[in-house]
């Protein structure tokens, strides 16, 4: 008897879905505020717009890690300048610290505001928390943990339809962009394409591609090889249903501070604590409950992937050996860059530096690093040494160059706009 069309969804689901996830993470969730915030539903549109631009791109790398059976940085190493490979990974790790942090600050004080508890007393134990299941876990063990937490994205829905918004004017806004040119307007269009299309997200698709490959028992580069119909259509559904409940997550994001936080004159919000906070007066306790569980959730899912994407790239590059199946010994590196971005987070965390300060931060690298990178990627997906027959086709290479010159277009106006 064959399984139902649910089940048979929920078996393709994998990569694309917690890629998709993580994207939500909390420094994500507060570029979302910050946005429903200072505009209201003026930004509703660009959940819209974005989609089609990160689903190509991640399925382009999908594709990449299925058919050369290698991450990105493999695949790229042996045809493109190892000097500008190196100095990405390098860039990647750097950006992707600087997140880290963030995203446990962002994790530290939901907890705090849930339990009471001081937040600095909450850093180390999600920290070690989650290197601890990174490294002993199994690999299956671990990609279910990361694919059941994508659930918790689901509470942003709910605080949203809690704050009661105007369903008619966020309708409007969704389907008619609007772009307020200053200076705090492009800065957050910036951010939330910066969010959006992320370095770290290109690197941990294609290498958790591989990684699904491997629990197949296809241990070799050459096993992995090639790709048949059925896996490169299975990867579509995976990636644009990861993609589309990440966006429509963003959607709602905005849509909750836009219906409380905007609505009240709240315009100005730095942290994703003060946005949960603010949701409690403006839309009851249980929106600003499901706010507060769904930073914790999405830090647990986000980093594990940024700092996974670090290590996979430069391990990668470098020809160590690198999966998250391989036991400590035998991984060595591999887990001593993915434990050493989490603990160097924690610390810059732990020290009080300033959330907004390593957002910021992480955005400006990775707005810089994102159009280079992307060349790359569009260029390895329609090399036929590569990709053999199954090089980009007219939409994918269409969606993919459009995302590489949207996010060109953000970097120059970031640079621009900065000064």
């Amino acid at each position: 008897m064959r399984p139902n069309p649910v089940v048979r969804l929920l078996r393709v689901l994998g990569p694309g879905l917690v890629t998709g996830a993580s994207d939500d993470d909390p420094s994500g969730i507060t570029t979302y505020s910050v946005a429903g915030a200072a505009f209201g539903y003026g930004l509703l549109w660009t959940a819209l717009v974005t989609l089609p631009l990160m689903a190509a791109i991640q399925l382009t790398c999908a594709r990449i890690g299925l058919v050369s059976g290698r991450g990105l940085a493999g695949a790229m190493r042996r045809h493109y300048p190892r000097w500008f490979l190196l100095v990405a990974c390098v860039a990647l790790l750097v950006a992707n610290v600087f997140n880290i942090s963030a995203d446990l600050a962002g994790m530290a004080d939901a907890a705090a505001l849930l339990t009471g508890l001081p937040a600095l007393a909450w850093v180390p134990l999600f920290g070690i928390a989650i290197v601890a299941a990174a490294i002993y876990a199994s690999y299956a063990t671990f990609a279910r943990w990361l694919k059941w937490l994508t659930t918790v994205l689901f509470a942003y829905i709910g605080a949203a339809v809690l704050a009661h918004p105007r369903w008619r004017e966020a309708l409007a806004a969704t389907v008619m962009p609007r772009v307020t040119w200053d200076a705090a307007g492009i800065g957050t269009l910036v951010g939330i394409l910066g969010t959006t299309i992320s370095p770290y997200l290109f690197f941990w698709q294609a290498s958790q591609e591989v990684e699904e490959e491997r629990a197949r028992g296809r241990t070799t580069v050459a096993a992995r090889r090639g790709a048949g119909p059925q896996e490169l259509r299975a990867a579509v559904i995976d990636v644009n249903v990861g993609m589309t409940f990440s966006n429509v997550v963003m959607y709602f994001i905005i849509l909750a501070t836009a219906a409380t936080l905007h609505r009240a004159g709240r315009h100005e919000i730095e942290t994703s604590r003060q946005a949960a906070e603010a949701l409690r007066p403006l839309a009851g306790d249980l929106a600003y409950v499901l706010f507060a569980l769904g930073l914790v959730g999405t830090g647990a899912l986000a980093i594990p992937v940024l700092a996974g994407s670090a290590s996979y790239a430069l391990s990668e590059l470098f020809g160590w050996r690198a999966g998250l199946d391989l036991r400590p010994r035998q991984g060595r590196r591999f887990y001593v860059v993915l434990a050493g971005a989490i603990v160097a987070g924690m610390l810059i965390a732990a020290f009080g530096a300033n959330a907004i300060r390593m957002m910021f931060l992480s955005a400006i690298v990775n707005g810089l690093l994102a159009p280079p990178l992307l060349v790359l990627i569009m260029l390895v997906a329609n090399n036929r040494t590569i990709m053999g027959q199954h090089v980009n086709g007219v939409w994918l290479n269409t969606l993919g160059w459009l995302a590489t010159a949207a996010m060109t277009a953000a970097a120059v106006a970031f640079v621009v706009t900065a000064r």
